[in-house]
């Protein structure tokens, strides 16, 4: 073996010749290479510029498609010395209109592979099954396909081409059926509306079906035809590549009413084109922003176009999705823009999609997105790619390629790719550390797939039994990671390095580890630091916010306690080879309705670290019942009190010891806690000293005004009485001066 291959390289040669021993062979290997050759991909930053670390051993791939030379995985281009064309999947069966399409832009020769969905092609684009996906946005008659703009939002692929499609329908029937013998017309409900006129004038009744290649299969295999349906009276309106696919007989081409039939195809790759661009390209820039809710919002966000003569093709708004809203709340906080009143935050926000004829490297052009994030709260560019159904970069060294290969037309077309039958396979799971956390997460687990749990310090038998989970005692730890496929660590935080110590390395090799720690970076580290030189252990860092188990029979505790239906789960993909396996596992939330966000353990720790740590504080201080006393009457403050203290009282010490210790702002929020409760009480003894002293203030004041009064009455008294009684008195009163009312 060559002493000059780096060491990852050395590792996936060695696994790959125990793997296909027996069978040595391209073929094979092409069906596994997804999994096994996945490449490192970069975590999240809010850029999405490549970290670099997917630079050291995914340049493998063409070694095994026929070529000698190293070359990047993620470069489509690496496929040009292997004998099979790359893949590029679309939405449909065999034979649908986006198929022919693909074929249209990157030549007959091209493998389409059929997904059942439209994010079942991002996926294969991202687990690196497929090299590009062919999708339509949008339609002359029908309008945007809203879809696939929000699964760019969420997917982080890149427009890489475009190609403006004519759709053409045509009748399709089996041999032997003529135009006089079709009763009924099937396909999809925008078909059959785009050919009304035609089946009006034949007298056929058009019956809507999920899809038009579907529909053309229907009559081919004569099964699953809607009611009084048969091959003999049904015709298929499709494309004529779904004719030659299934045998079928065109009885018309052209069959719809309007000419202006066109459907924008988009082609999505992982890396972009934009360094492949000139300046003799015509060249288009998809973007996506947001806007703040104020007064002339978007007329300054287009300014930063038209003031610079940069003329847009599109543009169009889609309401923000829940991922990205919550990305823009925590931006506000971060600026400062605290609000706490929900009444103060817009019931609906919206996503401008905006295309524009300009490449993203104008000098124009950098200054305008420039100013648009000035303006704007998120800014994303979708990709800059030439126009008109140019190619561009790698993919067309590709399609030059392809058209000097001679390629079994049997192989060209597929609709299954071996994550298919991976995803029905249920994921071997194993809990390291079954106190609250791996009980939690176990109840969701079992439900599909197969759990397993190693105790640590504690004997969770009878709980796991209870749940149907597999129990393994700390001396069975090699038996317990013999066959797993994920391995979940779910101890506290200040167990953690001690727990990942005493992991068995090698029994370790080509599984995900997953820490679900409340604090990401230093487990993170830990991972790193244990297991940095074997690239055949995955690490997935998450944080799953689920909180603890509300009590039973407790009225005053919040039912969904126990639900995942919203709660928050926080991962980054540290190190992932198999791509595949990682997304079935985050999968599991997915499906669980959890918010899945993807965020960099540092960017967690900053961001929630301290309110996690306050949190807690505060459920554990409201944590005794005397402090939340039953009430007949329960306001709101009083039960979001009562939630708090539910969700934390169930987590053990350890796990907020932990927040302490590995939070460097913990201390001095407990002395400011400490600081605003002497603040409070301080203000609290003022207050009460100023209303003892008004009262006593008001006591002496009166006691003051009766001593008065009694003086007064007794010199009034010593006297002899308040009028005159003898002669002289009469006298005196008479001689005195009269008021001014008297005298007049």
């Amino acid at each position: 073996m060559r002493h000059d291959l780096p060491f990852q390289l050395v590792w996936v040669l060695s696994l790959v010749s125990q793997t296909y021993a027996d069978r040595w062979s391209l073929r094979p290997f092409r069906q596994h290479s997804a999994s096994l050759l996945q490449p490192l991909p970069t975590t999240f930053q809010t850029c999405h510029e490549d970290d670099g670390h997917s630079d050291g051993w995914i340049k493998v791939m063409s070694l095994f498609r026929g070529g000698a030379s190293l070359v990047d995985a993620n470069d489509p281009a690496s496929n040009l010395g292997s004998d099979l064309p790359f893949r590029v999947a679309y939405q449909g069966v065999p034979g649908a209109y986006s198929e022919k399409s693909t074929r249209e832009l990157l030549g007959e020769n091209v493998v389409a592979v059929g997904r059942p969905s439209f994010e079942d092609c991002f996926r294969a684009v991202v687990s690196m099954e497929c090299d590009y996906a062919c999708l339509p946005i949008e339609n002359s008659l029908g309008g945007s396909i809203h879809e696939n703009y929000d699964l760019m939002l969420r997917y982080d692929l890149k427009i890489i081409a475009e190609h403006e499609f004519r759709v053409h329908h045509c009748l399709l029937a089996k041999d032997g059926v003529k135009r006089d013998d079709i009763k009924y017309a099937i396909s999809h409900p925008q078909a059959l509306a785009q050919c009304d006129n035609f089946l009006r004038g034949l007298g056929i009744t058009p019956i809507p079906t999920y899809d038009t290649a579907g529909s053309a299969k229907m009559i081919s295999e004569g099964q699953k035809l809607p009611a009084g349906c048969t091959p003999e009276n049904t015709a298929a309106i499709a494309s004529d590549l779904a004719a030659k696919f299934y045998r079928l007989n065109c009885l018309g081409v052209g069959i719809e009413d309007d000419d202006t039939n066109f459907t924008r195809f988009l082609l999505l790759a992982r890396k972009d084109v934009t360094q492949y661009l000139n300046k003799q390209t015509p060249a288009k820039t998809s973007v996506v922003f947001t806007l703040p809710n104020t007064a002339g919002a978007l007329y300054k966000a287009l300014a930063c176009f038209s003031l610079r003569d940069i003329d847009f093709s599109k543009i169009e708004s889609r309401p923000t999705s829940a991922s990205l809203l919550n990305y823009l709340k925590f931006r506000s906080q971060q600026m400062g823009k605290k609000s706490r009143n929900r009444a103060d935050l817009p019931r609906f926000r919206y996503c401008f999609y905006l295309d524009f004829l300009a490449n993203q490297l104008d000098v124009n052009t950098q200054n305008a997105l420039a100013h648009l994030r000035e303006q704007g709260e998120f800014v994303r560019v979708l990709g800059s790619y030439p126009r008109k159904s140019r190619l561009v970069g790698p993919v067309a060294k590709s399609v030059e390629e392809l058209k000097h290969k001679v390629v079994d037309p049997k192989e060209i077309s597929l609709s299954f790719l071996p994550s298919d039958s991976e995803s029905v396979v249920p994921l071997k799971i194993g809990i390291v550390g079954f106190d609250t956390m791996g009980q939690t997460l176990a109840k969701e687990f079992t439900k599909k797939h197969r759990v397993s749990c190693l105790d640590i310090k504690h004997d969770r038998s009878r709980e796991a039994k209870e749940m149907g989970v597999d129990h393994y005692s700390s001396f069975e730890t090699s038996r317990f990671l013999s066959d797993l496929d994920v391995l979940v660590v779910a101890c506290p935080l200040i167990e953690f390095e001690e727990t990942v110590s005493n992991l068995p390395t090698l029994d370790l090799r080509g599984k995900l580890i997953v820490e679900t720690c409340v604090l990401n970076n230093h487990p993170k580290s830990v991972l790193l630091k244990a297991f940095g030189g074997h690239p055949e252990i995955d690490i997935l860092s998450t944080h799953p916010m689920m909180g603890g188990s509300a009590e039973k029979g407790d009225p005053y505790s919040n039912p969904s306690a126990s639900s995942w239906d919203g709660r928050p789960l926080v991962f980054e993909k540290v190190r992932i080879t198999n791509a595949l396996r990682c997304e079935k596992f985050l999968q599991i939330f997915e499906e669980a309705r959890c918010q899945v966000v993807e965020m960099t353990a540092e960017q967690h720790d900053a961001s929630v670290a301290d309110a996690e740590f306050v949190a807690h504080l505060t459920g554990r201080l409201l944590s005794d019942k005397q402090m939340l006393p039953p009430t007949p009457v329960i306001s709101k403050e009083y039960a979001a009190l009562c939630d708090v203290a539910d969700m934390t009282s169930g987590d053990s010490f350890d796990l907020f010891f932990g927040m302490f210790k590995f939070n460097a702002n913990a201390r001095e929020h407990l002395i400011k806690l400490r600081d605003n409760l002497s603040n409070l009480e301080r203000q609290l003894a003022a207050k009460e000293a100023y209303l003892e002293a008004s009262v006593e203030m008001k006591n002496n004041d009166r006691q003051r005004l009766l001593a008065e009064t009694k003086e007064l009455l007794r010199e009034v008294a010593k006297n002899g009485g308040l009028f005159p009684t003898g002669p002289e008195d009469v006298e005196a009163s008479e001689s005195a001066p009269k008021d001014s009312s008297e005298q007049r």
